[in-house]
């Protein structure tokens, strides 16, 4: 009997001080506007160089930390006295318990096991509320760095290529399943030129760099070089898609995934006949770009060759042979005749066309599965990604190893250079796009939570570095391509 009363009282105890410890909590919400008001009056009489808005930013979110702090240490206190409300009891019973005395031993080794579970759960609790506060602060800033700003839905299957016109008008182009390419207005996400000469699934898109033409890969085994005219809508005022998220991250479902009927493209202008069909592939053409200048094109295909034709003729100039594997993707040099193919045999290949007499070709080998991009940056280097879960920055002077590894927790797809600053989009398997500089230092990771970002696998991105809106582009297979505005100053400076 003096057990049981003993440890009822011990819970009572417990239950006031978990009511004290709630009201404390309380009090504290309760000064969180009164304090942040004090915070700003000194702020203000202070002398900064930063914008009101920052200064209002920073002080909000390190109010929040002090806040999660401050419950946390209260919560510790709470859990240090239980301890020594435990020992206590633990001393008393371990001299009548069932009449009998516990030898010290067995009282220490008793007292130590609950113990040890309190400093455990003490532990836990802290872990948790400190990993808490620093997700928080990460996301929000992430949020800040990173903007949602457009959606472009329309397309009635996975889109596996985006692409931005270099000349003007700027538009934005994606390559879908659905067999057909879209043009779309950057500013009003409407679509703006549908083309649908092709009778397979399209792979990729690239604009001609002078004029307004398009080249298109497909699984139809054909490359097209079509002519498009498009007139930019004005753009109208859209809701901040940033102020419908919120704090927490969720996963998305299929059900979530846009309705490809939503935007539609069925009042857009059809375009039905290309200018050129290149035809010299016996599989699926599964990426092409144009050559420096726009007068050569080349093709990469299933068939494990790439192509290079003559624009204008559309006649085969080179057949570039020696991939053991199909291939995935190529990419053209933006001031060299210079060409880089992947493939699923776990390499990629460069191929040089600038001495017009003879190509050479080098092999670089480090991946261990499918090379599924590799890229021209800017100087002497090349970055390629992998289904092995990791990206390779090479200097095209040293092709023994990478100069950086950056090591993901997912298969890399189609990767983009931001050229001008040296930054990497990586989109993912698993719904991420990160950020990451050149020698592997992550920057950032585009936000996905509230019905933001892509709810199935990321494909491809595409930078814009000169559009004032959006500056980076990725698409999926959940049917969309997203345009994001990314504030590289505030991400360098971060770094």
């Amino acid at each position: 009997m003096p057990i049981e009363s003993g440890s009822c009282a011990a819970a009572r105890q417990a239950k006031q001080k978990r009511k004290s410890h709630s009201l404390s909590i309380r009090r504290t919400n309760s000064s969180e506007q009164e304090r942040a008001g004090l915070q700003r009056d000194m702020l203000e009489g202070q002398d900064s160089k930063l914008p009101s808005s920052v200064r209002n930013t920073l002080l909000e979110l390190f109010g929040q930390i002090e806040r999660e702090f401050e419950n946390l240490y209260i919560e510790n206190l709470e859990l240090r006295r239980e301890i020594d409300t435990l020992n206590e009891r633990l001393a008393a019973e371990g001299q009548t318990i069932d009449g009998a005395e516990l030898s010290k031993g067995q009282l220490k080794t008793k007292a130590s096991h609950s113990t040890s579970q309190l400093s455990q759960k003490l532990k836990t609790t802290y872990k948790a509320s400190t990993s808490k506060i620093v997700s928080s602060f990460k996301t929000t800033t992430s949020r800040a760095i990173c903007q949602l700003v457009k959606e472009y839905v329309g397309h009635r299957d996975g889109i596996w290529d985006v692409s931005v016109a270099k000349t003007q008008p700027v538009v934005l182009g994606t390559a879908s399943a659905d067999h057909t390419a879209l043009l779309w207005s950057i500013e009003t996400g409407k679509c703006l030129v549908k083309y649908a000469g092709h009778v397979g699934s399209v792979n990729s898109i690239k604009f001609h760099p002078a004029e307004q033409v398009a080249l298109t890969a497909s699984g139809d085994q054909t490359a097209h070089i079509w002519r498009y005219i498009v007139q930019l809508p004005t753009p109208q005022p859209t809701a901040d898609c940033n102020q419908m998220s919120g704090e927490d991250e969720i996963e998305f479902s299929d059900k979530d995934e846009p309705d490809g009927d939503g935007d539609g493209s069925s009042d857009c202008p059809t375009i039905r006949v290309p200018l050129t069909s290149l035809k010299s592939h016996q599989g699926v053409v599964i990426a092409a770009d144009w050559l420096v200048g726009g007068k050569q094109a080349v093709t990469a295909s299933w068939d494990r060759t790439a192509n290079l034709y003559d624009v204008e003729t559309s006649e085969l100039v080179h057949s570039l042979t020696g991939h053991d594997q199909e291939l995935t993707h190529c990419c053209t040099h933006p001031t060299q005749r210079l060409v880089v193919t992947s493939s699923r045999d776990t390499t990629f290949r460069l191929w040089d066309f600038r001495d017009p007499s003879i190509h050479s070709v080098n092999v670089f080998q480090g991946h261990t599965d499918t090379v599924t991009s590799a890229v021209f940056t800017v100087g002497d280097n090349v970055v390629s990604g992998s289904d092995d879960r990791t990206v390779k920055v090479w200097d095209l002077k040293n092709m023994r190893s990478p100069i950086a590894t950056i090591r993901t927790d997912s298969a890399v797809n189609r990767i983009n250079v931001c050229v001008g600053q040296r930054i990497i989009a990586l989109p993912h398997d698993n719904r991420q796009v990160r950020l990451f500089d050149m020698s592997g230092v992550r920057l950032a990771r585009l936000p996905r939570s509230n019905r933001q970002g892509h709810r199935r696998m990321v494909c491809c991105s595409a930078w814009s570095e000169d559009h004032p809106i959006c500056n980076l582009f990725t698409c999926g297979f959940d049917r969309q391509a997203i345009g994001w505005n990314i504030n590289i100053p505030a991400l360098l400076q971060e770094k």
